[in-house]
């Protein structure tokens, strides 16, 4: 998929409810299917966005991936909501065009070896980047965040993670996403607004900062949509 591919369906994920409640507020939406893989739907500059939180994790965030690429054909997937900021870096909303999975790997007696996912976990230590598909956000600043299934609340095990993968956000989705996308022969795109440290203050921080977060990240993934 190149930057010159039109784009006419999105699929949107979340891992919380509220990062989709509050996103194109205003537009009508019409609910297709039930249970915890229905999907919203709304129209929104000349395109079809298909919206989906099936639930936090790498699981959950791979199977709505799946779920809207088979069931509505969409051309990118899009991720929008919230992260743990564990980089030296200005700001706490971001465009993600990097993304690491920071638990897959082999787990050794000198610690956790790291590989690409869906890859045999021997041999020499083997990680690379999903790329997002390029689209340009100048008035935000680039990061690169390590997926994995863990809420961190430690900064030791933060600081781990930040220097080992070369991130600055943690989440719990984008990655599994990026690499379905892989999978699927589609791009992807993220757009993540911080609400805590990934330390220990983190529980308290994330319910603080949750609504005003998913709020700056909906908006900021609007306009991204406005530039495809």
């Amino acid at each position: 998929m190149t930057a010159a591919t039109p784009i006419k369906r999105i699929g949107v994920i979340s891992g919380v409810a509220n990062e989709l409640a509050v996103f194109l507020p205003g537009r009508p939406r019409r609910s297709l299917g039930a249970g915890a893989l229905a999907v919203q739907q709304a129209a929104y500059a000349g395109k079809e966005v298909y919206m989906l939180c099936a639930g936090i994790g790498k699981v959950a965030a791979a199977t709505a991936a799946a779920t809207l690429h088979a069931r509505h054909s969409v051309d990118l997937l899009m991720v929008v909501g919230t992260a743990g900021k564990i980089g030296a870096v200005d700001g706490d909303l971001f465009n993600v065009v990097e993304a690491v999975q920071a638990d897959y790997g082999a787990q050794r007696a000198d610690g956790l070896v790291r590989y690409m996912p869906g890859a045999m976990p021997v041999g020499p230590a083997d990680v690379q980047a999903f790329r997002a598909f390029e689209v340009s956000m100048p008035d935000l600043p680039s990061a690169r965040i390590a997926t994995s299934d863990l809420f961190i609340e430690c900064d030791i095990h933060a600081g781990k993670v930040r220097d080992g993968l070369s991130a600055t956000l943690v989440d719990m989705e984008t990655a599994a996403v990026a690499q379905a996308a892989a999978l699927l022969g589609i791009g992807w795109v993220a757009i993540k607004a911080t609400t805590d440290g990934a330390d220990g203050e983190s529980a308290a921080a994330f319910f603080a900062n949750l609504d005003a977060a998913a709020r700056s990240a909906a908006e900021a993934a609007r306009r991204l949509i406005d530039r495809l």
